[in-house]
């Protein structure tokens, strides 16, 4: 059995890293003709890094990363409305970790490299087509130059993000790119550490809201490399989203500074923290209508090609590598018809439920919760809402999402 991987990012390596594992021939084809370290900070939940531990990965993970020991919901004034442990501090077997996404995918890549080989993974291959006959499928990938490259198969996986060709393929119809209308700004600075270093803050009100944790050791040990991300309604939800190539344009302090203005967390200047950013960059907060299916014979998608969402609840890359294992899983006991048939049985609802969930706030509704009913502020969190309430959000998410210990 061979598998076509279109897509080299987090969940194409790590269905490469799987496959190897169980003994089945793939390769990776990358777009992109060069890596380069993309994006900034993710956070991995404990139900994908149990699944990076199988491969291995997590002395590579903690020489990269942090693990997350608490997460912190308060309002835009610093007042706690939920505050949890994560991860091995919460009884999980593994980590959660924060890392750097491009630090994440250069790990990866490596690990791919050394284990499988650099014949198996292409860089500078844009997928443009493919053809299935009886017992195979020919990919047909475009290079820097212009020449076509055909890779011949047992299954392809695409891979390939949230602009998926194969998704483009398999579904022409597909509704484009959905934009709730929210744009995000967000950057990495090294900075004094708050809360022991390892601990990941959401905070905001109606208006705004603020994600802020550290996703790598400092040049010292009192500082972190600390991510954040400052997101708002800015546009009705009607609007198509920006252009493709504005989704990671350098942004301007002076564009949001109201919003930032707003935060008076105790533990942190959060104006003077963004001005001493090297680079802003700016997204819309995207994601897709959940597909009617994936599967097409010996044809499916993975991770953001099937089902990109929201990024809140720290669920993006999670899902994909979940993806990933059972895909692998599966191709080491079925055929590949019967594999992506099941695969897609299994995956598909799951992952739909929880792009629904995020497009409702996810977790972070408890936050809107609070501001609606205290958008001043409050006393005492018992006033303005019931602990019964606050765990139906927070913990009903980490049920739906597939990482709560009780599952």
């Amino acid at each position: 059995m061979r598998i076509i991987i279109a897509g080299g990012g987090i969940g194409g390596l790590t269905l490469a890293l799987m496959l190897h594992q169980r003994g089945l021939d793939c390769q990776v084809n990358e777009a992109a003709a060069e890596l380069r370290p993309m994006g900034v900070g993710i956070n991995a939940l404990p139900h994908s890094i149990r699944e990076l531990a199988a491969l291995g990965l997590l002395p590579r993970l903690d020489r990269i990363a942090i693990r997350t020991r608490q997460l912190t919901y308060s309002n835009h004034l610093g007042q706690q409305i939920w505050s949890e442990p994560r991860g091995l501090f919460a009884g999980h077997d593994v980590p959660q970790f924060s890392v750097h996404r491009g630090r994440l995918h250069a790990m990866l890549w490596q690990a791919a490299t050394e284990r499988l080989g650099s014949d198996a993974l292409c860089s500078g291959r844009r997928l443009v087509g493919y053809t299935q006959h009886g017992d195979g499928v020919v990919a047909r990938f475009q290079q820097p130059d212009g020449s076509r490259q055909d890779v011949t198969g047992d299954a392809l996986i695409g891979a390939d993000g949230i602009h998926s060709a194969l998704r483009a393929s398999l579904h022409p119809d597909d509704p484009p790119v959905r934009w709730n209308g929210t744009q995000m700004w967000r950057g990495a600075v090294e900075w004094p550490a708050f809360d022991g270093g390892d601990s990941m803050v959401i905070a905001g009100d109606a208006v705004a809201k603020l994600v802020l944790y550290p996703i790598a050791p400092g040049n010292t040990a009192d500082t972190r490399l600390i991510n954040w991300v400052i997101y708002a309604k800015v546009a009705d939800a009607s609007q198509p989203p920006p252009r493709r190539e504005d989704w990671s344009r350098l942004g301007d302090y002076r564009s949001f500074r109201h919003l930032a203005e707003r935060l008076h967390l105790p533990f942190i200047d959060v104006g003077r923290m963004i001005r001493q950013t090297g680079e802003i960059f700016e997204y819309p907060m995207c994601d897709r209508d959940p597909l009617p299916w994936w599967t097409q014979a010996r044809v499916s998608l993975l991770g953001d090609a099937a089902h990109p969402m929201y990024p809140v609840g720290s669920n993006g890359a999670s899902q994909a590598i979940l993806d990933a294992r059972c895909l692998a899983d599966l191709f080491g006991r079925l055929q590949v018809p019967e594999a992506l048939a099941a695969y897609q049985a299994d995956r598909l609802p799951a992952t739909a439920s929880v792009v629904q969930s995020n497009r409702t706030g996810g977790p972070e509704r408890v936050i809107d919760l609070i501001a609606t009913r205290a958008p001043l502020g409050f006393a005492r969190i018992e006033d303005v809402a019931t602990e019964t309430e606050l765990v139906g959000i927070v913990k009903g998410y980490a049920q739906l999402a597939g990482f709560s210990l009780g599952r």
